[in-house]
């Protein structure tokens, strides 16, 4: 019992200890071989102290309590980068511990870039049909004077905004999603292009006090694209709310699965997480999925779901039942 009490105030310490090494140096730490040592001493602990303390297994509710413990444990070493050199040793198991994948719009991709920087291939292929942005309304139109003056409209077609006697008033005319010039003899059109990449934008007109009409573009990434013999600085703002990869899973040359995935939402199968994890900030033309094996990963989950049964049963159920005054 001393000794367990001993084991937890430490993992108290190391945990409070790991939190100012950052992730990279924590996650190398609590996986090294002292760590190891310790996790395993850990499990055995509990699995001896429910055969030597009999009450245990009289009372179903510390059972599970100890029992969920235990398989937290497991399942954790399990899929840790050591549990899967275990099992590609002794199992002949050879699965990809995590890593990244970057994989372009329209394209397949079987690569991961793991930690080392080295590359390993999956048994499939994941295609990325499509990536978008999804934003938060209403989008923004952010102007600032040389004197200082500042507004913020929100971005509605068709509407006249004032800018004060000196300025005039501006009128927002059309929304790009994706702003190009076509060259037509020597016209040149814009157009919004539906085909890939990104470059939001606002076609406005602003009439000074005197009636003349001028009209600018305004760029979602580009938000310093002014003369400068302009009065008027005028921005597009708008606040990523999500960013979504439709993806499907080609095994074989056939679609096995597919599904749109974003932060906290990832695409499961082949005993693999694909996670939401970046994006090509400057064109959308590609996404980052990190790549995790789900290894431990039932292990883990049966042992909270038993551990908060088991705390449950016995601080509650037990009291409101009367079966803890006789135990």
């Amino acid at each position: 019992m001393w000794t367990a009490m001993a084991l937890i105030v430490l993992l108290f310490f190391l945990s409070v200890y790991g939190a100012f090494l950052g992730s990279r140096c924590a996650k190398e730490f609590f996986n090294g071989i002292p760590l190891a040592v310790y996790w395993v001493a850990f499990i055995l602990l509990l699995v001896v102290g429910i055969f030597i303390f009999k009450r245990l297994l009289r009372v179903p509710a510390l059972l599970l309590i100890h029992a969920g413990c235990i398989f937290i444990l497991a399942g954790a070493i399990w899929g840790s980068g050591a549990g899967h050199e275990f099992r590609k040793n002794f199992f002949g198991i050879d699965k990809i511990p995590t890593g990244l994948m970057q994989i372009y719009e329209g394209r397949s991709d079987n690569r991961v870039i793991l930690e080392d920087d080295k590359i390993r291939e999956l048994p499939f292929y994941i295609k990325l049909r499509d990536f978008r942005l999804d934003h938060y309304k209403p989008d923004y139109l952010r102007i600032l004077s040389r004197q200082g003056d500042s507004w913020m409209f929100p971005v509605e077609v068709d509407t006249d905004y004032s800018l004060g006697s000196e300025y005039g008033t501006i009128r927002i005319i059309r929304v790009f999603e994706n702003f190009r010039i076509n060259l037509e003899g020597d016209n040149r059109v814009v157009i919004d292009d539906t085909g890939p990449g990104f470059n939001p934008a606002l076609e406005v007109q602003i009439q000074s006090p005197d009636g003349r009409i001028e009209t600018r573009y305004v760029f979602e990434r580009f938000p310093g694209h002014t003369h400068s013999e302009d009065e008027l600085f005028l921005s597009y703002q708008r606040i990523i709310s999500e960013y979504i990869s439709e993806l499907q899973v080609v095994r074989e040359g056939e679609v096995v699965a597919e599904k749109d995935i974003q932060v906290n939402h990832p695409l499961h199968y082949g005993g693999y997480h694909f996670y939401q994890q970046d994006y090509d900030h400057q064109a959308g033309r590609f996404t980052i999925l990190e790549v995790t094996s789900d290894s431990g990963l039932a292990s883990v989950y049966a042992g909270y779901l038993m551990l908060c049964i088991g705390l449950c049963w016995h601080f509650w159920i037990n009291k409101l039942s009367g079966e803890g005054r006789k135990i």
